[in-house]
Formats: C-alpha cells, structure tokens, sequence
C-alpha cells in the first residue's frame, strides 16, 4: 500500500446537488476498512458542511473554508488556521448591497458577478486579502490560506506524509490541493483546467468517479502513482528518455570500490528532496557526512543510538543520516536491527521514510550469518549499495526489484549467482562509457538497458568520516619506522597520522618522506588520488625543511579528513 489517505472536495465531488448519495457513502466506508484515512478538502463554511453533510463522522479530518478551518469529528474539535474577516470589511460589503453574502470563520463569499464590487472594497480599505473562484462562487480569504494549507496541517495532525495521498476534485480551488498530493484526480464532470492539471481523469461524475477511484485505490493503488510527480530519474537511456526509480522498488546497486555507488545514492537523495520524499541513509563509512538536507547522527567519532535515529524520523521534515563509522561490524548489525522495526511502524502508518539507503549492505545483511537480519514486510523502497553482492543474504537478494551495475563484471557475477528473481540479463552489447550503467528492471520485458547517469550537485569525498577517525586495520596502518627500522608508530586513519607525523624526529619523517611512502599510503589505502598527487608534490620538494614539509603535508590531510569536534 502506497497511498495511505484520500482528500477529496465536496461540491462537485462526492456530492451532487450538496448531498452525498448512498454508494458513494459506501466506497468512503470501503476506503476506510482497507485501513485508509479519509479528510474532506471543501470551500463550504463548517457550520453549512454540518448541516448538509451527516457523513461527517466518515472523515478523520475535515479541512472547510477553503483551507482556512481544521475540523476534527470525532472529537467536534475545531481550529482555526487563519484570522476571522476584518469586520470594516463585511461592513463595507453588506453597504454595497453585496447579496448574498456568507461569512464565516475566516471566509467571506458571495457569489458572481460581484467579484468587482469585492476588489473594488479590497482596494479602498487596503487590506490584503485574495478573491478564489469555485465554479461561480466568489471567495474572499487571507492570501495565503489555500486548500493545500489547510491539507497539509490535517495531514500533519493524522501524521501522513503528502507523497502518499490521492487528492480528487472538480472546480478551481481544488488546484493547490492537486499540487500539495502524491496523485491527483478529477471527476469526469470537472472543469477542463481541472482535468488538464490531474494525473487520473475518472470516467465517471461526481461520487460515481470517486467510487471508481476507490475501487482503484484498494485493488492496486502502485499502479496509480504518477511517474512524474514520485519517480526519480536518474539518467536517460540511449534514446535520451527519462529512467526513473519509483518508491515501491528495492534497488541493488553493485559495482567495484571507488567506481561511484556512493556519488549515484548522494545524487538521488537530492532527487528525493525535489520530490519531497524523506530518506534515512545507514553510513558506514563516512561518505554521507555533511549530506545536505538532512540531520546526522553520531559524528564519525561518536556511537550513534536507535532510539535519536527514530526520534528524528518521526518528524515530518527530517531526513536522518545515521553514522556508524565508531562501530564494529557487530555493532552495527545491532543499531541496524534495532531500527528496522521502528522504521517500519511509521512508514505503514505514515509513508516516511519513503527511501532507506543501505551504504556497504553486504556489512548489514550478510551471507550465511548465524542471525540474519530480516527486513519486515512493510518496509520503504530500498537502496542497497555493495561491491560484493554474492555476500548479501538470500532475503535481500529475493527482494531486489531492479539493479544498477557500474561495471559488466558485476553483472556476470550476480547472473551467475542467480538468487534475485528474474535476472536473467543478455551480455551487455558494449562496454559502459563515462557516467553510465547497466540498469534493469524486473518489471521491464527490455532486459540490460544502458543509462548515462547523472552526477550529485555536492561533492563527494569517499570515506572521510572512516579515514578520519575510523580504523583501517593492522596491516592497511602507515607504520612509522627510522631509518634503523625501529617502530615509532601506527596510524590507523588520516587524524591519527598528522598526531604521529608532529611527534616525530626529523630523521624518521625524512625516511618515509624521501621514500614516497606518505604519498603511496594516499593513493593506496585512503584512496585519494589527488591527496596523493599533493603530497608527491611536497616529497619531490628538496628545498623544504622537515618542519616544513611536515607542516604542509598536515594542511593537506586536514583539509580533506579534519576530525569532527567534540
């Protein structure tokens, strides 16, 4: 399930001549058994509503004057979203002999041809304050109370994120509150604007059209998500189209070290913010650090704890990088395992978070483990990143819905290993060029398509976070050693290296310094070819003095690997 709520207008809408008949009451009834919530989006003042409509108690919110008045049923709760009109206002209105004339909590409304007379009065008393057209009727609101408004903090109250709600109307005002939903509908009898902007145009009028989207809805609601307004495109296929990702996939990104798996998630996370999706990322390695839009926790220094993760979650607007650098591979199946449960919670109830990004996923899901973590059934669309997928566990694998592969050789591997249902690919007909990949898809007859992708607007530096403060292992350490081959030291990442480099004799430091040794340890365990190029640089300079070049090759690593402060 996708969708976890409908927002529909009401005149026009579900009712017909401002009454609501008995099959559609029954489609609302069937909406809400499927485990759906329901909220009425309607220009009509609450106190009229209460009066026409005796399904209000079908609703879990009810959103009325245009978005200016949040309704709650079951509790006859009201809130006010904006100020009551200016009282010089109506004054000057009821003089004009504006009739008739409706006020309400917040809204004012008349019907055509008396817009001139309302803008004429809007003008002289300066006031700021907007007309809304509804098929005849003149609204007169603050300028910004919109039906998307008054959606948004009912949605905010049920705890549903916008993404995951089918929005259906019929008139002008119902405008925002298509854009403010994941989906859009409009009745058959809507007016043809209203059909042009919708994503679903129902064949039938008024309530018959919303039974037919409920029927829709409960039958297979992913098959109604709109690829333009939820899919993330990642690139174009070699007939320059579009290929997105859309959020009701599991995602196996596969593709030797340093190739780009890190550089491709950064980039659709940013995706996922234009989308206004909400994401959590597990980091085990630094590379998401400083990712923006979005709240870390733990600095790569610091164990970070299930409990803040699923705290920050559970915030409408927050997008949580959960940094496990400080942690041992057992420790971090554990702060896995202990979140999976909670993630999965709010997203059946809520839609968020809507992405999960499993950095290095062969770490977390292992093959042939003893206790292997299991994703619950109602779980986000996922992102699993590894160079090594014959070390990710069956569970994983049976789940995979499409695949990204930065090179031909990680194709033939996870062929052969033939555990993710349906990948059968062709042998690529060409070698991948610059910023392409082979992508497939299960539910794609084409099989092995080739995509060029595109690159993250931020720069992407690989595992800072590990190699700041993380630990490489005993034998990818620099170990320091003199000229006699005493040792004088272990650095285990890029801080530690700078603490042991200022405490040496100049004979030691000049040992390695002459010997390369600082530049090659770049290149070849920190993986930094241009902190190596920089550094070659110093080594090659004879004219600098040990302090000297124990200065600037420290500038050049801390520039890149500072250590987080405490």
């Amino acid at each position: 399930m996708f969708f976890r709520a409908l927002a529909t207008d009401y005149d026009g809408t579900i009712a017909h001549h401002g009454a609501v008949d008995e099959e559609t009451c029954q489609a609302l009834q069937r909406l809400r058994q499927s485990g759906r919530r329901l909220v009425l989006v309607t220009g009509r003042e609450l106190a009229d509503l209460k009066h026409v409509s005796p399904q209000l108690g079908l609703f879990d919110r009810v959103v009325a004057e245009n978005g200016a008045v949040l309704y709650r049923p079951d509790r006859d709760e009201t809130t006010l979203l904006a100020p009551a009109p200016p009282p010089a206002f109506v004054a000057r209105l009821l003089a004009r002999k504006v009739e008739p004339l409706s006020i309400g909590h917040c809204i004012v409304a008349t019907w055509e041809p008396h817009q001139a007379a309302v803008l004429e009065t809007i003008h002289e008393l300066g006031l700021e304050l907007k007309i809304v057209f509804n098929k005849g009727a003149v609204m007169v609101l603050p300028p910004d109370v919109t039906k998307a408004r008054g959606l948004e903090a009912a949605l905010a109250d049920l705890n549903i994120s916008p993404r995951n709600v089918i929005g259906v109307g019929d008139a002008e005002n119902d405008h925002a509150l298509f854009q403010a939903c994941g989906c859009a509908a409009a009745v058959a009898n809507a007016l043809p604007p209203v059909k042009e902007a919708a994503d679903i145009r129902l064949r039938g009028e008024h309530g018959s059209g919303v039974a037919e989207l409920i029927s829709r809805i409960v039958d297979d609601d992913e098959r109604l998500m709109p690829v333009a307004k939820l899919g993330l495109p990642f690139g174009t296929d070699t007939h320059g189209n579009d290929v997105p990702l859309m959020p009701d996939r599991n995602v196996l990104v596969i593709g030797r070290s340093g190739c780009g798996k890190s550089r491709f998630a950064r980039m659709l996370t940013e995706k996922m913010v234009e989308r206004r999706f909400s994401f959590c990322v597990i980091d085990p390695e630094g590379d998401y650090h400083g990712l923006e839009h979005s709240v870390s926790i733990a600095e790569p220094a610091a164990q970070p704890h299930w409990e803040e993760a699923a705290a920050l979650l559970r915030q409408a607007a927050a997008n949580v990088v959960v940094n496990t650098v400080a942690l041992d591979a057992a420790g971090r199946r554990r702060l896995v395992g202990d979140l999976l449960k909670p993630i999965s919670d709010l997203h059946a109830k809520s839609g968020r978070p809507h992405w999960v990004v499993f950095d290095e996923a062969h770490q977390t899901f292992p093959a042939g483990h003893d206790t292997p973590l299991e994703l619950p059934q109602a779980f986000p669309a996922s992102l699993f990143l590894t160079v090594s997928p014959e070390n990710l566990c069956d569970d994983i694998l049976g789940r995979i819905d499409a695949v990204i592969a930065f090179d031909g050789a990680a194709v033939d591997r996870l062929g052969r290993l033939g555990k993710v249902p349906g990948f059968r690919p062709t042998p690529p007909v060409r070698p991948l060029g610059s910023n392409e990949v082979f992508a497939w898809f299960r539910d794609d007859d084409s099989g092995l398509r080739t995509v060029r992708i595109e690159g993250p607007r931020q720069v992407h530096r690989r595992h800072t976070g590990k190699y700041a403060v993380g630990d490489v292992g005993e034998e990818h350490s620099f170990h320091f050693r003199s000229p006699a081959n005493l040792a004088m030291g272990r650095a285990r990442n890029a801080c530690e290296f700078v603490h042991l480099a200022r405490q040496l004799d100049d004979a030691t430091w000049e040992h390695h310094l002459r010997r390369s040794d600082y530049s090659a340890w770049f290149r070849d365990v920190i993986r930094d070819e241009e902190l190596a190029q920089e550094t070659r640089k110093v080594e090659d300079d004879r004219s600098l003095s040990p302090d000297d070049s124990r200065s600037r090759i420290a500038d050049l690593v801390l520039s890149r690997y500072a250590a987080p402060e405490s």
